[in-house]
């Protein structure tokens, strides 16, 4: 028996469709949480999708520095931390950390539906030849994480936001973030080395008063062998070899001594993948 003939009392009607009665497209949903995200989706790596995947590296070590960057993102104020340290020391690792905690629910309980989103600043700055387009870029990223209200921003090598986009009398990105910052309606972690730091942050008093740094310094000789032991199954997995650890401890002791010009253990692990690549 047809339900729809027996309230019209028309035979010749057709039934019609559930979805069409209700008004409810499930493909509407998705759209609606596709548009909300446009900017945060194209101009963002989601770091907590990649670590729910399983697309990440387990990090090793910088315990304390990720539990500082955990306690301050959980204040009510100034609740933006800024990594400050030489390149390669790990600062992006702290931030996929971050993610990786969240996704095995090692955080406190206001962050665990928090999700970590990279920044691709060379994404928002390309193609942004006219007036306007940049600035429209930032401003769609600032309102995506609003409406999200879970997005924790990470802008790697932060202080090129400063200045990023101002020509010809636009605004730069510093000035579009500082609003939102100061009103708390977005969280983000900034990364830089202590020089730009310094040189850039510093300078702009109200910048600088939104972020909490957090220093992250080379780790030793001892910590930095700990961390290639702790990722070395990934190499030999993509490599096919096996890396004794008494290479482990060798790698590290001699990219000290003679790679001046770069820090542990990022010299380190090139120079164990480098190995493993002949």
């Amino acid at each position: 028996i047809d339900l729809n003939v027996m309230l019209s009392g028309n035979p010749n009607q057709q039934p019609v469709p559930y979805k069409e009665q209700t008004g409810r497209q499930d493909g509407n949903v998705k759209d609606e949480k596709k548009q909300k995200r446009k900017f945060l989706d194209q101009f963002c790596i989601d770091l907590t999708a990649k670590a729910r995947q399983g697309k990440m590296d387990r990090i090793v070590g910088r315990e304390n520095e990720i539990e500082r960057v955990i306690h301050i993102l959980t204040r009510r104020q100034k609740n933006n931390p800024c990594l400050i340290g030489e390149p390669g020391v790990g600062k992006t690792a702290i931030a996929e950390a971050l993610a990786q905690k969240i996704v095995n629910r090692a955080v406190p309980y206001k962050l665990l539906e928090k999700e970590v989103m990279l920044v691709d600043m060379t994404s928002v700055v390309a193609g942004t030849q006219f007036r306007g387009q940049f600035e429209n870029r930032m401003k769609g990223l600032i309102e995506d994480a609003k409406k999200s209200g879970n997005i924790i921003l990470v802008i790697d090598e932060i202080h090129s936001i400063v200045g990023a986009g101002n020509a010809e009398g636009g605004m730069n990105a510093a000035n579009i973030l500082k609003p939102a910052l100061s009103r708390g309606e977005i969280q983000l972690i900034g990364a830089t080395t202590l020089v730009e730091y310094r040189k850039y942050i510093e300078h702009d008093a109200a910048l600088e008063r939104r972020f909490q740094p957090v220093l992250i310094n080379e780790p030793s000789i001892e910590d930095s062998i700990e961390i290639l032991t702790g990722i070395k199954s990934y190499y030999e997995s993509f490599h096919g070899v096996k890396i004794p650890d008494s290479m482990i401890s060798r790698m590290v002791t001699l990219s000290e001594r003679y790679i001046t010009d770069r820090f542990l253990p990022d010299k380190a692990i090139d120079l164990m993948d480098e190995a493993c690549a002949y």
